[in-house]
């Protein structure tokens, strides 16, 4: 399993219609093919900044089953409208503990 974590900064202004952006297009996103869950936080000091949490099978399954897709076009011309700036994306993995 690989973590996919994207902190998002949201213009100012602009938080609310970003969630509901979200909302609308949280299944293009959940649906794809290696998807296991989709989760959004949202900031309590920086309001304005929201973190994407994906947990996919592999990376593979990110990069060839949802952003080479056209799922992906249609999930940033919901929510990209509303960055101040571009998201920073990186995979983690689990560390055994």
């Amino acid at each position: 399993m690989v973590l996919e974590v994207a902190l998002i900064d949201v213009a100012p202004g602009r938080e609310e219609a970003f969630a509901a952006a979200y909302v609308q297009g949280h299944k293009l996103l959940a649906e794809a093919p290696g998807c296991r869950s989709v989760r959004m936080t949202r900031g309590i000091e920086s309001p304005s900044r929201f973190v994407l949490l994906v947990e996919w099978d592999s990376v593979e399954d990110h990069e060839q089953n949802f952003r080479a897709t056209d799922r992906f076009v249609g999930w940033r011309e919901l929510i990209g409208p509303h960055f101040a700036a571009p998201p920073r994306v990186e995979h983690f993995v689990d560390v055994p503990a």
